[in-house]
């Protein structure tokens, strides 16, 4: 039996990657690790890298330590994140701990995308903080303003940002795939335990199926991440994954699936309700 076209990667079809790595509190060295595998990705055709929250400074608890590391939008880090995406070719996207105000004593989770030209595209600083399973991320980080949707254009297709801890609140996803979302990508530092793998894959590939959307998520590996980094497709396929150790997920972005997903389940067309911010 033939397999239909629309189920084959195309040749010129635009590669997605999640790289995963451990980051940790040395932030030079998190760079140099960042950018070894970015290049790598890139090399084997990536036009999109996502790498996990927290890529530029981690705790597996987070902890005063966060203050003294942060760095405004426009620091260092970021600044060299931006030269790797130009020397690339690539969107990169990444999760870095910002300055806020000097008085408020607390720190943005934020996630930026840097363009193949070096620019800033946007940014989206965490909504949904992780105080859940005896951590109280709130007591370190400030949350997000509830702005309009985060959402960018790279590769003919439309792309939106959520962080770790968001991937609980469905509503949240909602609201991109109604702004128009055909990728949502979810760097995280998905904390291990028990069931923890299992509830990451099954919330991904929910995401992905409730949204027919493509699905990226880069997460940390352990000892401060629980892995499995992955691509899943709009029918919620797992295309690629990792298992515990560093590397690189590579899947082909393709419009024909995505159409003949959305053709064949209609679902965001037929919602009844609507999802806003408060």
């Amino acid at each position: 039996m033939d397999a239909d076209p629309a189920d084959q990667p195309r040749a010129d079809a635009q590669a997605l990657a999640v790289v995963q790595f451990a980051p940790h509190t040395d932030i030079d060295a998190n760079l140099a690790a960042l950018t070894e595998r970015v290049r790598a990705a890139a090399d084997q055709g990536a036009r999109i890298v996502v790498a996990p929250e927290y890529s530029m400074f981690a705790l597996g608890r987070l902890d005063e330590r966060v203050h003294a590391a942060a760095q405004p939008i426009d620091g260092p880090f970021v600044t060299a994140l931006a030269r790797l995406a130009a020397d690339t070719g690539v969107h990169l996207v990444a999760g870095v701990v910002e300055t806020t105000t000097p008085d408020d004593g607390r720190i943005h989770n934020t996630l930026v995308v840097l363009g193949p030209d070096g620019a800033l595209v946007t940014h989206y600083r965490k909504v949904h903080l992780y105080d859940a399973f005896g951590q109280r991320e709130s007591d370190i980080v400030r949350p997000g303003p509830l702005t309009e949707p985060p959402v960018f254009t790279a590769a003919g297709l439309t792309f939106g940002l959520q962080t770790c801890f968001d991937l609980r609140f469905p509503e949240g996803f909602r609201r991109l795939a109604a702004a128009g979302a055909q990728v949502l990508l979810l760097p995280a530092q998905w904390i291990p335990g028990p069931g923890k793998v299992d509830q990451w894959a099954t919330l991904l590939r929910a995401r992905a199926i409730e949204n027919t959307v493509y699905l990226a998520a880069a997460d940390h590996c352990g000892p401060r991440g629980a892995g499995h980094s992955m691509i899943v497709d709009p029918a919620g396929r797992i295309v690629s994954e990792l298992a515990d150790e560093p590397g690189i997920a590579l899947a082909p972005l393709e419009p024909e699936l995505l159409d003949k997903v959305r053709r064949t389940n209609p679902s965001l067309s037929l919602r009844r309700f609507t999802v806003s911010a408060p």
